[in-house]
């Protein structure tokens, strides 16, 4: 049996993982957490109007902000580009998950952002 520690998402799991003879599949055992979690650093909530929405526009994975392409108290229809995500060299569009107004702009250009970071949210 060998053990493993893998990071998913910035959370550690402990796997162990058997080895079988030829012809036969390893089998992992189920992930348990382990409590080698970093802190999460504070948020910079900048060109923020101060109201917050109903809807949530998160980082779908670590990056850095290149561009905003809307400004609060815009109205956004479903899968406007919001804004603009580099991560590992490419340009991710973030889009508006449904119609709506932008109620707040949470990052700036230039801000580095981790999976889960609200970035933006809609009324």
């Amino acid at each position: 049996m060998k053990n493993y520690t893998i990071t998913v998402n910035g959370t550690s799991y402990d796997v162990t993982v058997e080895e079988g003879g030829a012809g036969s599949t390893p089998k992992a055992s189920a992930p348990k957490a382990a409590p080698k979690q970093k802190a999460a650093p504070a948020q910079k909530p900048a060109a923020s109007t101060g109201a917050q929405g109903a809807v949530k526009v998160s980082a779908p994975m670590p990056g850095k902000i290149l561009a905003a392409k809307v400004n609060a108290g815009q109205a956004v229809k479903r899968g406007d580009v919001m804004l603009i995500l580099e991560a590992m060299k490419m340009e991710n569009e973030i889009v508006a998950p449904q119609d709506g107004t932008v109620a707040s702009i949470n990052v700036t250009v230039g801000q580095s952002v981790e999976a889960g970071d609200v970035l933006a949210t809609l009324n």
